[in-house]
């Protein structure tokens, strides 16, 4: 009996140690037409094993360089594909940089500064001073939600300043921001109310009538 510690390692699991037995026995064809043709079957069979990548782009591409890989990059076949190397899967990635956050007024979230800077591009005009309004109130909201005391609009108002860069200006243009407890109040919910009666429900309300009639019919 063969056991797995006897055997030699695979370089990708998923494809299976058949896969892995075809592509050393490709690589000891000497005769490269027939060689290429083994590939060519080989790279059919890894298909077929992973039917849910079809729908991948460049699936095919990703199955060439497997089939190299398992090879240890020693398979001498003609490639649709330009071959890979071993030096450049060795390589290590570049760093991806991380996005730069605010440190200040974290309360707000990250998405604020996008929307003072799409409120900075607008053209100075209503709609520019119903945005900024709006955006005010939002942060107004949001420190709210951070801080469940009553903030005062000039505290937004010089936060907006800051954090805008001193391109929106609320301090001294008499601008009224919505009541605290208008922002925080929760919005009642209309299932109650329009919630159908139950059968129960109605059941009572008729019997009810029906004892009345019962009743006020000898008082007449």
């Amino acid at each position: 009996m063969e056991y797995n510690t006897d055997r030699s390692r695979l370089i990708i699991p998923e494809n299976g140690r058949n896969v892995q037995k075809m592509i050393d026995y490709c690589m000891s064809i000497e005769d490269r037409d027939i060689r290429n043709e083994q590939a060519q079957s080989i790279i059919e069979v890894m298909g077929n094993l992973h039917p849910h990548l079809r729908d991948v782009p460049d699936f095919k591409h990703k199955l060439w360089d497997q089939m190299f890989i398992m090879s240890d990059f020693k398979l001498d076949v003609d490639s649709p594909y330009p071959i890979p190397s071993k030096e450049t899967f060795m390589e290590r990635p570049e760093m991806i940089p991380y996005p730069e956050k605010s440190r200040k007024y974290r309360f707000y979230g990250n998405n604020l500064k996008l929307m003072i800077a799409e409120a900075i591009k607008r053209e100075d005009n209503d709609e520019k001073e119903a945005l900024i309004k709006v955006l005010a109130n939002h942060m107004k909201k949001s420190f709210l939600n951070w801080n469940k005391d009553v903030v005062d609009d000039r505290t937004i108002f010089k936060h907006l300043f800051e954090l805008s860069e001193g391109k929106i200006d609320l301090r001294d243009k008499g601008v009224k921001l919505s009541l605290s407890g208008d922002l925080l109040r929760k919005r009642p919910s209309s299932y109650s109310d329009n919630k159908p009666k139950s059968n129960h429900t109605q059941s009572q309300g008729q019997n009810r009538g029906h004892n009345n009639n019962y009743q006020n019919r000898g008082r007449k």
